[in-house]
Parts: C-alpha cells; structure tokens; sequence
C-alpha cells in the first residue's frame, strides 16, 4: 500500500509531501496503481521545478518507494495550483482503486 501525507499549515498553505511504500495492486512492472501514483508525483515535482520559482527539496528511496517534497517556505500561488492538480489525482485513483492501495492524508504542521 502507498501511504501519502500532504503536509499544510494552519492557512491550509501546502508545505510539502511524504509518500512511502508500493501499492501492491499487482507484480513489479505490472502495477498500473503504483504508476499512476508515481506519474502524478514525479510530475508535479518536475513542474514545481520548472514552472515555479519555489524553494524546495526532494528525498527518495527507490526501494522503499519513498519520496518526499518540503517547501523552504508555503507554497505560493503556482505552486498551491499543482499541490491542489496532485491531490485530485491521487483522489481520483483511490476512489478508483480503493484504500486497500493507497491512503492519502493530510496532516496540519
């Protein structure tokens, strides 16, 4: 199963992301839910860096399936846009596919 955490502050500001583990939906290579998760993950990461002027940093581990996204500071208005374009396709995948695959949360920090 995926664990995701979209982390915001107390104005419901993103600050960033976790997303560990692999959704288990079906063998390597052939899990499409772990694909269209990792898709829309890398993606907005790729689009922060290049359609934003945001400070952030990135960690990984290809094993564990572990990304994270930390903001230096809340995420402004073009940023806010692609946190908000992630969230609704990751949503869109667990109501497809169910909590057994992914679990999305958000925690306020």
């Amino acid at each position: 199963m995926t664990k995701i955490t979209i982390f915001r502050n107390q104005d419901q500001a993103f600050l960033g992301f976790d997303c560990l583990g692999h959704a288990g939906y079906a063998e390597e290579g052939e899990d499409i839910v772990c694909a269209g998760i990792s898709a829309l993950v890398i993606n907005t990461i790729n689009s922060l860096g290049i359609y934003t002027k945001e400070k952030f940093s990135t960690d990984s581990d290809e094993e564990t399936g572990m990304i994270t996204l930390k903001f230096d500071s809340p995420a402004g208005h073009d940023a806010d846009l692609l946190m908000k374009s992630l969230v609704l396709g990751l949503q869109g995948i667990q109501n497809t596919y169910g909590n057994d695959y992914i679990i999305l949360t958000f925690k306020e920090v």
